[in-house]
């Protein structure tokens, strides 16, 4: 991996050339800096595009390891734990069962019963297993809803929806006409979740985010500036991350 200095700070990032690139492409997100270049680059014209943009690497690299330090982070998943949901903080509470799987309960916080296990970390992944099933199952459940209660009134029923894991997206609509949603949007309020679905729905009638599509997302949810705000702001806080515990 190559580094660029910036005053004191050393900053890693991986070089790739890719044949579609016509012109020097950096992305900064909380994993890595990439620099994406065509194959024809000089390394002279590689070090000048990095030199040219150093302070807005800087910059950006400060602001996602601010955002890295502030996402919810579990060192185990036991009770105690607090587990994001519906844009809150629940406490998680974990309790022994003589069955064979892990189930999952939801009243006012989480209750996971849990077989027992020969080590901790083999209970921890038992436990984190089944809250994801159970949170991709309870997203699919409301999306299917919000489907249901926004798209066939307005003349806008997409093939099928899928949840999935999307590293840079909360949702896209292809032209197959099937809806995909990220599924950490089960941490966020419901009426942004409803927003994001509900922005994914009015693409099978406007492809481009231009006027006549935000006048149909308005015509839907008429207060949806400020979902969509709260999404830019607290992206980073719509994840369920387990500490390394090596560190």
């Amino acid at each position: 991996m190559l580094v660029l200095t910036v005053g004191k700070t050393d900053i890693p990032y991986i070089l790739k050339r890719n044949g579609s690139c016509e012109r020097a492409r950096i992305t900064v997100t909380p994993e890595v800096v990439e620099v994406v270049v065509p194959p024809t680059a000089t390394d002279s014209e590689i070090n000048g595009a990095i030199h040219r943009r150093r302070k807005w690497i800087f910059d950006q690299r400060r602001k996602m390891d601010d955002i890295a330090s502030s996402t919810p982070k579990l060192a185990r998943f036991v009770s105690g734990a607090k587990i994001p949901f519906r844009g809150r903080m629940m406490r998680l509470s974990v309790v022994p069962t003589d069955d064979t799987l892990a189930h999952v309960q939801y009243v006012n916080g989480f209750r996971v019963e849990c077989p027992t296990a020969p080590s901790e970390s083999s209970r921890d992944a038992l436990v984190e297993d089944a809250l994801r099933l159970w949170l991709k199952k309870k997203l699919r459940d409301d999306v299917g809803a919000i489907i249901r209660r926004h798209g066939n009134p307005n003349d806008l029923n997409p093939k099928s929806f899928r949840i999935k894991e999307q590293k840079h997206l909360w949702g896209s609509c292809g032209k197959d006409r099937v809806i995909n949603i990220n599924w950490h949007l089960i941490f966020a309020p419901k009426t942004v979740l409803e927003y994001a679905v509900v922005h994914e729905l009015s693409h099978l009638r406007h492809r481009n985010h231009d006027a006549p599509f935000w006048r149909l997302v308005k015509s839907i949810i008429p207060e949806y500036e400020a979902h969509k705000s709260w999404l830019e702001k607290n992206e980073h806080l719509l994840a369920l991350k387990k500490l390394d515990p090596t560190l």
